[in-house]
């Protein structure tokens, strides 16, 4: 087998310029396959990051009615028979495999008209009453002042934690600690500003996205839960949010979770139900759409593969004719069909293998090219191109295979005739 490969490699090397030519249409294909594989990974993966987030792998668990997420604006607008989050809810969300971490919240979205400072009225801003454990799941950190105290909560402490958005909105450039914000008529002194451990920026191409993202602008300011009727309503049900232990987990956390939270309505409310945000399943919906076209574009150049391939069979016929008196001798002298067919093959096999690996390095650099011209995502898939010199190596195989079988089967006395 060695010997066979050294005598590839002799033969392809005293004829480079024709070996060049016949390896051309392989490294062509190939090139062109990898680097529109490497495009769809890469666009595939920007798809997947700006829906789910870099790093982040949270799911809203939130409660819906008739289609649409319920939204508490007074007393009057709290369901019956949806209670409020439970610490027996909590242990059973917590033994789930695919679950993290998990945090309750409840929230009023529009606070223009309720927060003020000193006269001035705080816009696009959301106020949340959250538990202990928010701050973690959701990937905050302490920035300035400090967190919430078990006696914020215990002592109901008209204590508020803003983030920074709110920070430089509302204070500029002063510093919010101390500071007292008026929530709903209630006083409520800033002893924290958070801000996101990972701030991960949205790829913004079009008004829907911008729709999309824009409540990561807002202003958010927390409250501890149990302050939350001092300014709002008592006994409001909650959203929810998991942390799941990997992005790909999430898809399973959220719709276990949904379970357990559907299991505590009660049997006659049946208008409302919880509803997990799947968005690994709006990634797969945008990455197959995304898909479709260039899979395409990869049979078209697989085309150049077989092109290749009619290549590669007609110079191995060509070299069968050339060294015709050499396999006459080596057969003269006893070697077997197997042994000239194996040399033959070879040879095929190794011109393609070569081929595919200037294939791939080309479509690498394709790749490269791509994405600083037309800033397009790009991702090198190392699977792909192991298999793209596999699938090379087959080629010369399965191409070379008939020339190789017309050299083992050459009557030696013939062969020797020839010149």
């Amino acid at each position: 087998m060695l010997e066979n490969v050294r005598l590839s490699f002799q033969g392809i090397w005293s004829h480079k310029m024709r070996s060049f030519l016949t390896m051309l249409g392989i490294i062509i294909g190939i090139a062109a396959i990898i680097s529109i594989v490497s495009t769809i990974k890469g666009t595939n993966e920007e798809i997947k990051n700006s829906l789910v987030g870099s790093g982040n792998n949270t799911v809203n668990i939130m409660l819906y009615t008739q289609g649409y997420t319920h939204s508490i604006y007074g007393s009057s607008d709290i369901p019956f028979g949806v209670p409020q989050f439970s610490e027996d809810t909590r242990k059973q969300i917590m033994e789930l495999d695919s679950v993290k971490n998990v945090t309750a919240y409840v929230q009023r979205m529009n606070t223009e008209g309720s927060v003020f400072y000193q006269g001035t009225t705080l816009s696009s801003g959301c106020v949340r009453g959250i538990d202990t454990s928010y701050f973690d799941t959701m990937g905050y950190t302490v920035r300035t002042g400090r967190g919430f105290l078990d006696e914020d909560y215990t002592d109901f402490r008209k204590v508020v934690i803003i983030d920074q958005n709110a920070a430089d909105k509302v204070f500029g450039k002063e510093s919010a600690i101390g500071k007292t914000l008026e929530i709903n008529k209630v006083p409520f002194t800033v002893v924290g500003v958070v801000t996101k451990k990972t701030e991960f920026e949205p790829n913004i191409s079009n008004i829907s996205d911008y729709y999309e993202y824009q409540e990561d602008k807002m202003s958010y300011l927390f409250l501890p839960k149990s302050c939350w009727p001092i300014t709002y309503c008592y006994d409001e049900p909650e959203n929810i949010v998991v942390r799941a232990k990997t992005t790909d987990d999430m898809e399973q956390a959220g719709q276990s979770v949904q379970r357990i939270l559907n299991a505590t309505l009660s049997s006659k409310q049946e208008d409302f139900k919880y509803k997990a945000d799947n968005l690994l399943e709006q990634a797969r919906k945008m990455q197959e759409l995304s898909s479709a076209t260039n899979n395409q574009l990869i049979w078209i150049a697989s085309i150049s593969l077989l092109v290749g391939g009619i290549g590669v069979m007609n110079i191995m016929l060509v070299s069968v004719t050339e060294r015709t008196s050499e396999i006459g001798l080596k057969k003269a002298i006893g070697a077997r069909k197997r042994t000239i067919l194996g040399q033959f093959l070879t040879e095929a096999a190794v011109l393609t293998s070569i081929g595919g690996l200037l294939g791939v390095a080309g479509g690498i650099g394709m790749a490269q090219v791509i994405n600083r011209v037309s800033g397009v995502a790009v991702s090198i898939d190392v699977v792909a191109s192991v298999v793209a010199v596999l699938f090379s190596m087959m080629i010369g195989i399965i191409f070379g295979l008939l020339p190789s079988v017309k050299a083992a089967n050459l009557d030696p006395i013939e062969a020797l005739r020839r010149e």
